[in-house]
């Protein structure tokens, strides 16, 4: 489960290029792009957290994945996409990088190093995805919130036995599973009954994520 690729550092490749790029912050719960916005950039995350979902005809919302510092997201556009196929929302208070397409373009074309870093870090980022996806059809809902928490501990890229994952509601944390509120709560006391988390009622504080959580996901 480990994130990015190595030898890619995403704010030195921001930084070395000369981008133009706007800074933008985002409040808790506070909407990036919405679904059908017109897609004219990428973004990347300098700090907080992003939560990229999809909402049906219907008006069923699915989670397709959740974002962290170093992490790009609205590519989409540089392969042809002019409108927003989901919607990306600020999980925590975040800051956001935004970069005009045609400066992204402009870059990855002229700078042949850098493009094939950054397409090696996107194809990461989609691997991870597609595990996202398998995780989601073959794994029990208990399997899928561990995982789900150890990535937003970023599991694999901090070295620190335990980790604090910013205040996250268990109504997100169950579109992201795929499974009901109710069931989130059972799971996530039953982890903190046997140690694997802490947390206060509110989840004011946020919750603290201990490695040992992993062995839920590998336990058959």
């Amino acid at each position: 489960m480990a994130r990015g690729t190595p030898g890619f550092n995403a704010q030195a490749f921001l930084d070395s290029t000369g981008l133009a790029k706007r800074i933008v912050d985002f409040r808790r719960d506070e909407v990036v792009f919405a679904q059908g916005d017109k897609a004219d950039s990428v973004l990347y995350v300098q700090q907080g957290g992003v939560k990229l979902s999809v909402v049906s005809k219907t008006g069923k919302e699915a989670v397709v994945a959740m974002l962290g510092p170093s992490d790009f997201f609205g590519e989409g556009c540089l392969a042809g996409q002019t409108l927003r196929i989901g919607s990306a929302t600020a999980i925590t208070p975040s800051t956001v990088l935004v970069i005009g397409k045609k400066q992204m373009v402009k870059v990855l074309h002229e700078q042949n190093g850098l493009s094939d870093r950054f397409i090696a870090h996107m194809l990461s980022r989609n691997v991870r995805i597609e595990q996202d996806l398998i995780d989601q059809l073959f794994n029990s809902s208990e399997k899928r919130l561990a995982r789900a928490l150890l990535l937003l501990a970023r599991y694999g890229k901090q070295t620190k036995p335990r980790q604090i994952v910013a205040k996250i509601s268990q109504e997100t944390l169950s579109e992201m599973v795929g499974t009901t509120r109710s069931r989130v709560n059972f799971f996530m006391n039953k982890f903190k009954k046997l140690g694997f988390i802490e947390y206060d009622a509110d989840l004011d504080a946020g919750i603290q994520i201990n490695s040992s959580l992993l062995s839920v996901v590998l336990h058959d």
